[in-house]
């Protein structure tokens, strides 16, 4: 059974930072590539950092780029998100979920871990 624990969010003043994480099981966690997702309230999810298998190649979101960084541990089956220089729109609960940008278990979603960016 495939199960996406988020964890790391948090309430945060603009400018400071966050790590998140996401524990995976139930599947080959290596074999997948894997994305970190937001939605804000009254928003579509979207997709806002993607790692390949390996880690040779990751993607961003024009909004997060430069600010934000995905990595993964495949010995821990763990994928993090470092959050740099938080503004209040990126306030939202953050969602992992196996694929490249579009998600693999659509059906599967973990609890999601809130961020909140207010001073």
């Amino acid at each position: 059974q495939v199960q996406l624990v988020e964890s790391g969010g948090g309430l945060v003043q603009p400018g400071g930072s966050l790590r998140l994480s996401c524990a995976a099981s139930g599947f080959r966690f290596s074999s997948h590539a894997m994305s970190w997702y937001r939605q804000a309230p009254g928003k579509e999810r979207e997709s806002v950092a993607s790692i390949s298998t390996l880690s040779r190649s990751t993607n961003y979101a024009a909004s997060v780029k430069g600010r934000f960084s995905i990595s993964r541990d495949n010995a821990k089956n763990t994928m993090y998100l470092q959050m740099n220089s938080l503004k209040p729109e990126d306030t939202a609960v953050y969602y992992c979920n196996a694929g490249w940008g579009t998600p693999f278990f659509n059906q599967q979603w973990g609890q999601g871990t809130q961020v909140t960016v207010s001073s």
